[in-house]
């Protein structure tokens, strides 16, 4: 099992180009499902989720080639409809493709979805839109089945929560169905805006981008089309609070600061300092006398969908609050089980308790965490604990550490950019 090796203590310093998003290019590449011809997606991170569903393309029919950060995807034909478990098991954006297989081919049978244990995440949301399109769904020996008999019909339909892959699903679905879609409460991630944008590039008729309601009018079919993802949000994020918990001084390039609006806030009371340019976000951490870093002020979070503090923040935020001074309360409102890093954490000398979906971090100051060995238990735990061991003093080893590549590209190679002392080291 590969490694990630630290040694903490040392400032950040220098440049960072931000890939493109993870959770905006697996919704892109399940949309080339939708339409027939040769479908060009640039800036796409090179990540374990990313090849995994482009093997899942293939399973389906697709042929693809990448070239850097550019992928071609043909889709002239496919072969199937079904996303077996031995694939998608990692990863739970594979239910992604039920909505374009419905739209194209009217079947598809999908196995239950896998990826980071962080909570029950439902697709209840996905299978009630589709039957309001006029699918038919059934749970079959671990596999979701749907069929529709013609064309999807259009509907109106409510979340009682916002959901970002039930919002997804469905838009690929109604894309093609014949009348108006209606989705109220929709999800407002930057992630869905840049599906809209691709799926009007193809053809389709979406509005109400970037609000809780929108508007599908249905077309006869789609075209193949060339787009591209959106910069990663959460990993510049995270590189935003390792310069808060290690100091120094980082350019994040081509980062979209308004897509970072609520974390900016948070950092900056904590005491950082953030400039937003054209070419993307300056992020500094003041220095006091004798060049030590200044105090972190503790600052209370509340996880709420976009454009609220993001939950795939939280762990992160939570390893920098462990090095503030006084008492911050993290409230998770949208996973029920993402608290599983708080153990490693406190081996590291965190003093945090949870309070069912609270957790209350008692900050011990900037010279309070020491390193040890840690495992990972998600992607977004194991980005805290590569914060926590930046800052650490001595050596941190993370293991367990795919869950960390399904999610960052590079990561330990930027960072080394940046003047970090990290490594891995393969089993």
């Amino acid at each position: 099992m590969d490694t990630l090796v630290i040694e903490g203590g040392l400032p950040l310093r220098g440049e960072v180009q931000i890939s493109g998003a993870k959770n905006a290019a697996l919704p892109l590449l399940a949309a080339t499902l939708l339409a027939p011809g040769e479908h060009i997606l640039h800036n796409v991170p090179d990540l374990r989720d990313t090849r995994t569903m482009l093997l899942l393309l293939e399973t389906l029919g697709g042929r693809w080639q990448r070239d850097g950060a550019t992928v071609r995807i043909n889709t002239d034909t496919l072969s199937g409809a079904e996303a077996p478990y031995d694939l998608v098991k990692t990863m739970r954006a594979s239910v992604l493709v039920l909505g374009p297989l419905l739209s194209r081919a009217g079947f598809a049978r999908v196995s239950l979805p896998g990826g980071c244990a962080i909570g029950a995440r439902p697709i209840d949301y996905h299978l009630k839109g589709f039957e309001r399109l006029g699918v038919a769904t059934s749970l079959e020996q671990g596999y979701v089945e749907a069929r529709v008999n013609g064309r999807l019909r259009g509907d109106t339909m409510y979340f009682d929560a916002p959901s970002v892959t039930g919002t997804e699903n469905l838009l690929m679905a109604a894309v093609c169905a014949q009348g108006t879609t209606h989705i109220q409460n929709a999800a407002r991630e930057p992630e869905v805006g840049n599906l809209i944008d691709m799926l009007n590039t193809m053809g389709a008729r979406i509005e109400g981008k970037d609000s809780d309601s929108l508007t599908v009018h249905g077309v006869e079919r789609l075209v193949a089309a060339e787009t591209a993802v959106i910069p990663d949000r959460i990993e510049a994020g995270t590189y935003m609070i390792a310069v808060a918990a290690c100091g120094g001084k980082v350019l994040l390039r081509d980062c979209i600061c308004r897509h970072l609006a609520a974390l900016s806030e948070k950092l900056r009371l904590c005491g950082l300092i953030i400039e937003e340019r054209q070419d993307g976000m300056l992020v500094a951490c003041p220095e006091v006398a004798g060049n030590s870093l200044c105090a972190l002020e503790s600052v209370d979070v509340t996880t709420q969908p976009y454009p609220g503090f993001p939950t795939d923040l939280q762990a992160q935020f939570m390893a920098l609050m462990a090095m503030s001074e006084g008492t911050a309360i993290i409230h998770e409102t949208i996973f029920e089980n993402r608290f599983m890093h708080v153990a490693e954490l406190n081996r590291m000398g965190a003093d945090i308790t949870i309070e069912g979906s609270r957790a209350v971090v008692r900050g011990c100051g900037r010279d309070s965490l020491s390193g040890a060995p840690v495992m990972a238990t998600d992607l977004r735990a194991s980005a805290s604990l590569v914060i926590a061991g930046l800052a650490a003093a001595g050596t941190t080893e993370i293991s367990r550490i795919y869950h960390l590549e399904r999610g960052y590209e590079n990561m330990a190679a930027k960072l080394q950019t940046l003047g970090a002392r990290i490594h891995k080291v393969s089993a």
